[in-house]
């Protein structure tokens, strides 16, 4: 894979369709990001001093910053949890360990040496949940060259990223064990027995109760809305009158959260990769199930029309589905010695289907798994779970199941998920079922749910609201829904594969810069072809 793809493909996001959480999350194709934490400088309240962090940008990309752009670290405090009708941007003093203390939360500025008609800061949220926001920032500020943000977005704005509470180097969640993960991720993805099922129930359970334990009556304070409340003290921080955002998948959720509780305070919000808001657990994840079924169609077709770029061709189901059999009585081992179990393969799979520049790299790996090398398709999965040499995790799915759990109001039974394995691999074969049992993970739950609003974003600027049609983590039916929802969005549509859009062709870079920039919309239906 090229630099320009890794980047995009670092900068796509993932939906996390385990039995950690249904939301989306971004690849963590760059090196696990915990021995990066102390780069931000923590601060007193109410101070935003940044420090020089050129160490960011050359730990998560191996290579020195670019010439032209400089790099500053903060750390802000904000209350644990915001009361309701709080200043926005408001500070308190630190406290203990309970809701009246804080929180903090780590932020990242990239700014550009040929800087001119600056407007502000362009704040940066790639989705998941569980994905940082600084990593993100710095693959974006690389610029066109690296598949990143035009230039001319990064002479006019500094691109500022953070990490959400309980994310990376914000006050890190970390309540499942490296042994309880690889179990997750390595487990039957289609159980078709009571015990397999059973198994999965239990594996839930045990990670429910060891974040319970660990946090208890703290594990409602990592939901969306108390995160967009401290979005608003970034706003504050890095001295901006209005907000300018640029959201990736459940950044979109992220930004219209926002919108609704701070609609003044908006200048220009780009969603990509829309999240419905009012759809429940079950919606969306046989909506994702029905998304995934359709990319992996558009990649088997792509392998019977370039058999020269698709050793599984012509038939690529047909090669995965012996791969996961196979998988199931007698799987290849990696060179660490680990075995491809049908679990690990699917997670493969799953990663390389968010951009169409994976789908040759996952056609090499099915491949190479049959002749009995393990290695590719296991690189694959790890990168999905951020997971490194030595089988440790960062904490993404820590967050991911933490934050997707405070935030659901309804969560799904045992039972329900019992009852829509059947009908769901019968309807999706292949994603069905894994998304089906998905729906255990908040099933246990132990803590109250703060659920956030689904309503209209009434006194805000108009927002972006972009969507691919081949999109299979945030199917392009919710791009409109969202729009709708919020009253002021005007849709941007990209006629593409693979989850999210922006910049990835002239045409939506284009539309999506000037609306940026000058606060240009796009014309109503505004389509953009696939290339």
């Amino acid at each position: 894979m090229n630099r320009t793809a890794r980047t995009r493909a670092a900068l796509a996001g993932v939906t996390a369709a385990t039995l950690l959480a249904g939301g989306c999350t971004m690849p963590p194709f760059a090196p696990n990001t915990g021995k990066q934490r102390s780069a931000a400088a923590r601060q007193p309240p109410g101070a935003t001093n940044w420090t020089p962090c050129p160490d960011v940008p050359r730990d998560l990309t191996h290579r020195g910053a670019p010439p032209n752009m400089t790099y500053d670290c903060a750390t802000i405090s904000v209350p644990r949890e915001w009361p309701a009708g709080a200043t926005p941007g408001a500070t308190v003093s630190p406290g203990g360990a309970g809701p009246a203390g804080t929180f903090d939360i780590a932020l990242i500025r990239a700014r550009s040496s040929r800087q001119s008609d600056r407007i502000g800061s362009l704040v940066i949220n790639p989705g998941g949940p569980g994905a940082s926001g600084i990593d993100t920032a710095v693959y974006l500020s690389y610029g066109a060259a690296f598949g990143g943000l035009p230039d001319e977005v990064t002479r006019r704005f500094d691109i500022v990223g953070f990490d959400p509470r309980g994310v990376s180097r914000s006050s890190p969640v970390k309540c499942i064990s490296d042994a309880d993960l690889d179990a997750t991720f390595g487990a039957e993805p289609d159980p078709d027995t009571p015990a397999e099922f059973d198994d999965l129930v239990a594996l839930s359970k045990r990670i429910s109760a060891g974040c319970a334990a660990k946090y208890d009556d703290q594990l409602s304070l990592y939901s969306t809305e108390q995160t967009a409340r401290d979005m608003d003290a970034v706003r504050t921080a890095v001295g901006d009158q209005r907000l300018t955002y640029l959201g990736y998948s459940y950044g979109t959720l992220l930004g219209a959260t926002y919108a609704q509780l701070f609609p003044r305070n908006v200048r220009a919000m780009v969603l990509d990769g829309a999240v419905d808001p009012k759809q429940d657990s079950i919606a969306g994840s046989e909506s994702q199930a029905k998304g995934f079924e359709q990319a992996f169609d558009d990649f088997a077709a792509w392998c019977r029309g370039t058999p020269g770029k698709c050793p599984i061709a012509p038939d690529a189901r047909a090669a995965v589905n012996t791969a996961l059999d196979k998988a199931r009585v007698s799987p290849a081992h990696g060179s660490d010695g680990r075995a491809a179990s049908a679990g690990w393969i699917f997670y493969g799979i799953v990663a390389s289907l968010y951009t169409e520049s994976g789908w040759e790299e996952l056609a090499t790996a099915i491949q190479k798994l049959a002749e009995g090398n393990a290695d590719p398709i296991l690189e694959l999965a790890d990168r999905y779970a951020d997971r490194d040499a030595s089988g440790h995790y960062s904490n993404q799915f820590d967050a991911n199941l933490v934050i997707n759990c405070a935030d659901e109001a309804q969560r799904p039974t045992v039972d329900q998920a019992r009852d829509l394995l059947p009908r769901w691999r019968s309807a999706y074969p292949l994603f069905g079922p894994p998304l089906a049992t998905g729906l255990l993970s908040c099933a246990e739950w132990p803590a109250p749910a703060d659920p956030y609003p689904t309503g209209r974003a009434d006194g805000a600027a108009p927002i972006l609201v972009v969507g691919t049609t081949g999109d299979p983590a945030t199917p392009y039916e919710q791009t409109q829904r969202l729009a709708d929802m919020l009253g002021v969005g005007r849709v941007l549509t990209w006629e593409g594969e693979g989850h999210t859009a922006y910049p990835q062709t002239t045409c939506i870079t284009g539309a999506v810069d000037a609306y940026l920039i000058e606060g240009t919309l796009p014309p109503v239906g505004k389509r953009c072809p696939a290339r």
